[in-house]
């Protein structure tokens, strides 16, 4: 007779309310008159052990939820956490310690 157990996989990596726009910017001085809103709202997370795909069609913003979460490119709003540490909060020798347990997989 087989038994099953439960366990309980740990949040890696946990992303809320992940917004990135970009600005538009118009006129001689080059003033922002409106704003790309490249991620809005995204939230999801990923458990230990477990394989990830973050898949759309061209241009929805997929690259740029990426680079965000490694804070490549700044973020307007959200938070995210990997093995527990807050991302968007750490130091930039934090950061680069970080980076070395996250990778992201382009299509090409």
């Amino acid at each position: 007779m087989a038994v099953s157990v439960d366990v309980a996989q740990k949040d890696l990596l946990v992303v809320q309310n992940l917004k990135t726009y970009f600005p538009v910017r118009s006129g001689v001085f080059q003033r922002i008159s409106a704003w790309v809103k490249a991620v809005d709202d995204v939230s999801f997370t990923v458990k230990e052990g477990e394989t990830f795909g973050l898949v759309g069609e061209s241009g929805c913003g997929k690259t740029t939820v990426s680079r965000s979460i490694l804070r490549l490119i700044p973020s307007n709003e959200g938070t995210v956490f990997f093995d527990g540490q807050d991302v968007f909060n750490l130091r930039s020798n934090e950061l680069k310690a970080l980076r070395r347990n996250m990778q992201i997989v382009f299509q090409d």
